[in-house]
């Protein structure tokens, strides 16, 4: 049989493209089986399986994600790096499985957001309501409600006489629009953006508007442009179902 061949954690780094801590934290965090050390110098003595567990764990987590399935992708490395290949397969199915879901669900609230920009109503009431009213109807906190006024997703009108605020069917119809979009995972400040551009009569690509930051709008979060971050995220899910098929067939080969 020939003798594996042994890697140091700097070849690892190379290969990966990364810093040689990198490979140091990730056998740390548990990210890679344990690394045997060289007896004589004690350095780490790595084999092509730490380098394929490597690239498996950085593929998967080293770029933006979304937060809420992380879990998935890190349970996913850790079973690979256990060396049970097929459960993280099934891991990485999973994952593509809840990006495809969140991906729709993204792509049902903008389809509604489009029709309610066209002019399709989005509430029915012929009444007017003040906030406490208001919050229960749509499900949501007074404080949310407050929030996103503050936020400057909508402007409410107010009782003349005594100050309060009237909630009427194009309010209570926006506030659907902006609380399904939340609910889809879109961010404060990508709606925000939406909204500005709806309310300054540009109401054709909004669906790019909600997705793409202006020049000097700084990104604090994934769902500040949530459509291409889903689609990253797919794109990311079919290269780990690649790469862990690849190994799966390496280990099932011919020994050499």
């Amino acid at each position: 049989m020939a003798t594996r061949k042994k890697l140091t954690t700097t070849q690892i780094a190379r290969e990966i493209g990364v810093h040689p801590n990198t490979v140091r934290l990730y056998e740390e965090w548990g990210y890679l089986q344990p690394v045997p050390r060289n007896p004589k110098n004690n350095y780490r003595e790595f084999s092509t399986e730490h380098l394929d567990q490597m690239r498996l764990a950085w593929s998967a987590l080293h770029a933006d994600y979304w937060h809420s399935a992380k879990r998935i992708l890190v349970q996913m490395v850790h079973e690979a790096a256990a060396g049970n290949l097929g459960q993280a397969l099934e891991s990485a199915y999973r994952y593509a499985s809840a990006v495809r879901a969140e991906t729709g669900q993204a792509e049902l609230a903008v389809t509604y957001l489009e029709r309610w920009a066209l002019g399709r109503p989005a509430e029915s009431t012929g009444r007017t309501m003040q906030i406490g009213e208001a919050a229960e109807f749509l499900g949501v906190s007074r404080d949310v409600l407050r929030n996103w006024e503050r936020n400057h997703l909508l402007q409410v009108p107010r009782d003349p006489k005594s100050g309060y605020r009237l909630y009427g069917a194009e309010e209570i119809g926006r506030l659907r629009v902006i609380r399904m979009l939340r609910q889809a995972g879109y961010s404060m400040m990508a709606i925000l953006r939406m909204i500005t551009a709806f309310d300054r009569g540009e109401i054709q690509n909004l669906r790019e508007v909600l997705d793409t930051p202006g020049e000097n709008e700084f990104l604090f979060s994934a769902a500040d442009s949530w459509l291409s971050t889903l689609k990253a995220c797919g794109e990311r899910a079919a290269l780990v179902i690649s790469m862990l098929e690849e190994m799966i067939a390496r280990r099932s080969g011919p020994a050499t």
